[in-house]
């Protein structure tokens, strides 16, 4: 398995959607990524040459990728808490922050179901 940012990627895929597996890296950036370095998409990454991979790592290195993506993500949800925003409140009560509804859906963000005193189910 080839090894980029710290991210193993897999060697039976082609290189275009093995790049993806990078936090930050989707499809659309993986292809500039590859064209920069004249590399064909359709290639598995177990096919690339050694040279071919430090060059995939130089260009990858240019974007905002893996650590110091996560790390600028959350801080911008820290400083957006801090100065009491909508969406920074909204992130405290662990609510939906894009103006999704809450009364019959969001439990990703909201969590299981509360159980509320003397309400029998019908």
């Amino acid at each position: 398995m080839a090894r980029i940012k710290g991210v193993d990627i897999p060697n039976d895929k082609h290189i275009c959607i093995s790049l993806t597996y990078i936090y930050g890296i989707g499809k659309s950036l993986a292809r500039q990524i590859l064209k920069a370095v004249n590399i064909d998409p359709t290639k598995k990454t177990k096919d690339l040459s050694q040279e071919e991979l430090v060059k995939i790592r130089d260009e990858i290195n240019k974007h905002l990728t893996e650590g110091d993506l996560r790390r600028e993500v959350s801080m911008n949800i820290k400083t957006k808490m801090e100065i009491n925003s909508y969406q920074g409140s909204r992130h405290k009560k662990g609510l939906p922050v894009r103006g999704q509804r809450t009364n019959r859906n969001a439990r990703t963000r909201k969590g299981k179901g509360k159980v509320v005193a003397n309400k029998k189910k019908v």
